[in-house]
């Protein structure tokens, strides 16, 4: 794979950030659930285009 010493360059930093980035991504979305109802409550305005 690769060695500990990747980790200490600027490109293996930037590596662990957008693996952490994405944890927390995956983390914070799994806990937002919309329901049916509560999306369907919601009032939107439909505009025809010509």
């Amino acid at each position: 794979m690769f060695d500990r010493s990747f980790l200490q360059t600027k490109l293996g930093q930037a590596a662990i950030a957008s693996v952490a980035a994405m944890c927390a991504f995956v983390a914070l979305s799994s806990q937002m659930q919309v329901s049916p109802a509560y999306a369907s409550a919601m009032q939107c305005e439909t505009v025809e285009l010509a």
